[in-house]
């Protein structure tokens, strides 16, 4: 379970940062290391408060 949750942050974490550096560099000319990684950060804290809410509500 923990692998599996291991697994998700960081492919999570890798996709995030990859589009955010992207978007960047198409639309801006360029990326600093400090936004990818915080804009991804805090969408990965997104997500997984995301899949809380859906268990938790889900549940009851």
């Amino acid at each position: 379970m923990i692998l599996r949750e291991l697994f998700i942050f960081i492919a999570a974490f890798a996709a995030f940062a990859s589009v955010v550096a992207a978007y960047l560099v198409a639309f801006h000319g360029a990326a600093s290391l400090k936004e990818v990684l915080s804009t991804a950060f805090a969408a990965v804290i997104g997500l997984y408060v995301g899949r809380y809410l859906q268990t938790r509500l889900t549940n009851g």
